[in-house]
């Protein structure tokens, strides 16, 4: 038995799950606590703005030093305490606080259990996917009770109690992971300026935040937007629980067929299917049916990832996996969710959660036509580079 992998798969179905007993009940947890959409969809997507600087920094700290367990155990311990802070504090000011906290130490450890994991898998033979679905099993279940569980100790701010508990599970495991300290030589701040002018990558990074704006929109903003439509709390539990389930076949099975096809022209499909969501999440007002539209998050964000993840694994040097994970992430979590959140809220308050969820459905369509335009030309300027190659004269 590969004690390594099976310890990877339990550390990513108790991380994954400790982010389910919180983030999908929090925008509920701060109605209660009187906010405003706006006000709420801020503290949900400003914190992952932090992640912009935060992440690459850890990553950076990650690739250079070879000690990735030592920084996620240090992390995951700062961001229980980020979290002691927001639910024993009153006041907009300290929740804001807190949250940047909060975001800053939890966001910064996902590149890096990815970058381990996906270092783990390859060394045992399995793909990426098929460790990270174990995520989406931790995130489901918790989700799915978590409901319940609030309501058995008495509703929406006993979430600490919650929270803690499934922390535990975690902090031990990543004691027993086999720290992966690598061989190579310590790189240089200089090597990760390499990145930012690595122009693919950067260009990857552009298209990536167009496309995520609406997903994040969606995270921060789809449990109110189903409260105004008179969905119950263990409904909203229900919706990220089943979004979080469809993803496992998707990871399940995705990395068999990958290397058919060019991961921009999978994206570019990834952001057509993103559209149709989009516009179906405008059209539909029914709550139920709209839970039910979560299966969609299977083809949708379960695909983007998987697909990303490779694509900026194969841009960047094997050196710096870790930074270039947390570039992606810094800009998915970061930038695309401070977008999402401020812009989506903006416009719920103003106009709506059916004009929110249309400018997503415009800024996929956008994203589609980028990302196909940028592959066709990618394939003609291979073929032109081939064409005029001496070989073939």
């Amino acid at each position: 038995m590969n004690k390594q992998l099976w310890t990877l798969r339990g550390l990513n179905l108790t991380y994954y799950a400790t982010n389910a007993a919180v983030m999908p009940f929090l925008p509920l947890y701060f109605v209660h606590k009187g906010y405003t959409s706006s006000q709420i969809g801020l503290l949900m997507m400003f914190g992952p703005f932090i992640a912009i600087f935060a992440q690459p920094l850890w990553g950076y700290l990650a690739d250079r030093y070879h000690t990735t367990k030592l920084i996620i155990f240090s992390l995951w311990v700062m961001t229980i305490c980020s979290s002691i802070g927001i639910f024993h504090t009153d006041g907009f000011g300290w929740a804001f606080l807190f949250m940047l906290m909060l975001y800053f130490f939890m966001l910064s450890s996902t590149p890096l259990l990815d970058s381990v994991t996906i270092k783990g898998a390859l060394e045992a033979g399995k793909s990426y996917g098929s460790v990270r679905l174990w995520g989406s099993l931790g995130f489901t279940f918790i989700a799915l009770i978590s409901g319940s569980v609030l309501k058995a100790l008495g509703g929406i701010e006993h979430i600490p109690v919650l929270y803690w508990s499934i922390w535990v599970l975690p902090l031990v495991l990543l004691i027993l992971l086999k720290d992966e300290k690598g061989s190579g030589p310590h790189i240089s701040f200089g090597a990760f300026g390499t990145i930012l002018k690595n122009k693919p990558f950067v260009w990857f990074l552009v298209l990536i935040f167009i496309m995520m704006v609406p997903h994040r929109m969606n995270d921060g903003l789809l449990v109110l937007y189903l409260k105004d439509l008179g969905a119950s709390d263990s409904m909203a539990g229900w919706a990220w629980a089943l979004a979080a389930a469809s993803e496992v076949p998707t990871f399940a099975l995705l990395g068999r067929y990958m290397h058919r096809f060019h991961e921009l022209a999978m994206l570019g499909v990834v952001a057509v299917l993103y559209t149709i969501r989009w516009i179906l999440n405008a059209w539909i007002t029914d709550p139920t049916v709209l839970i039910a539209l979560q299966v969609l998050h299977s083809l949708t964000f379960a695909v983007f990832w998987i697909v990303a993840v490779q694509y900026a694994v194969r841009l960047v040097p094997e050196e710096l996996r870790s930074t270039g994970l947390a570039l992606l992430s810094a800009v998915f979590l970061g930038l695309a969710g401070i977008t999402g959140g401020f812009v989506g809220g903006f416009i719920k308050d103003m106009w709506g959660g059916h004009s929110m969820y249309i400018f997503g459905a415009i800024m996929t369509a956008i994203a589609a036509v980028l990302l196909f335009g940028t592959h066709v030309f990618g394939q003609n300027r291979r073929s032109r580079i081939v064409s005029e190659s001496p070989v073939n004269r």
